[in-house]
């Protein structure tokens, strides 16, 4: 892939139950499925409604994490020097380097503080679309990536050297401290916070709907939980934090219609 280095090229479901999470995502998300074809596994590429594959779903291997996640997966120059990087800097390597015909180099890591990603080079030139800045947004596309971390700036820290990501900006929260943006290049990225009580550590994705009140009423139909929201975010859309009803944190962006609004 072409996309810069440090900027999101791919998402990844890890299900408990995949076909209870492809029904869901479907019908809050409007992702459709295919079989990728990929010999001896059952991994399904997710399109968002304008044709464009976004992310892929899995079921979770056995003993990995607490339950069924979204992982995120960032573009990397070369697979294997960041791989060395990331254990030099205290972090841990969980999947080796790796090579997939057909699809690119990857490894899985955690960073210092636990919190898990992937590192990928895909093997064709082709930009990813996976992720796409708010100018730029469509349904069913990743929209903004937030890490939820014991310490944003040592996380911060971290992913710089890595990614070469910067904080610009930040929106105050109080005793929670500064919800601080995160740069690559020209790119907002998402945003760091402080963990809290009631919080989920790690990173998690917001994908665009249409309609944020029919996003956020389909997910509670659909069995999945309001955490937060909608709140107006700059920009004038608003946003929802939300938990699937398998128990995976992901987040909601969008406007708010006039027809709609609550």
């Amino acid at each position: 892939m072409a996309n810069p280095h440090g900027t999101p090229v791919w998402y990844e479901y890890l299900a408990d139950d995949a076909d209870a999470a492809q029904r869901f995502y479907a019908d809050v998300l409007g992702l459709d499925a295919t079989d990728s074809g990929m010999p001896g596994i059952d991994y399904r590429l997710l399109a968002a409604p304008d044709g464009a594959q976004v992310a892929g779903l899995m079921k979770r291997p056995d003993g990995m994490g607490d339950g069924p996640v979204w992982l995120t997966y960032i573009g990397v120059d070369d697979v294997d020097a960041a791989a060395a990087k990331i254990t030099e800097q205290g972090g841990a390597i969980h999947m080796p380097p790796t090579t997939m015909p057909g699809v690119g180099r990857m490894a899985m890591a955690t960073d210092p503080q636990g919190h898990a990603f992937y590192i990928m080079r895909g093997e064709g030139d082709q930009d990813s679309t996976s992720f796409r800045s708010s100018d730029q947004a469509s349904p069913g596309h990743v929209v903004w990536n937030e890490l939820t971390a014991q310490d944003q700036d040592a996380a911060l820290a971290f992913y710089a050297d890595l990614f070469g990501w910067r904080h610009e900006g930040a929106m105050p929260m109080g005793p929670l401290g500064d919800y601080k943006f995160v740069h690559v290049g020209r790119i907002c990225l998402g945003a760091t916070m402080n963990s809290f009580p009631g919080a989920r550590p790690g990173w998690q994705p917001y994908f665009m709907v249409s309609d944020i009140d029919a996003g956020a009423a389909r997910l509670t139909v659909g069995g999945g939980t309001i955490v937060q929201g909608p709140d107006q975010i700059p920009g004038g859309d608003y946003s929802v934090v939300a938990q699937d009803p398998y128990g995976a944190r992901f987040g909601l962006v969008g406007p708010r219609l006039k027809e709609s609004a609550a």
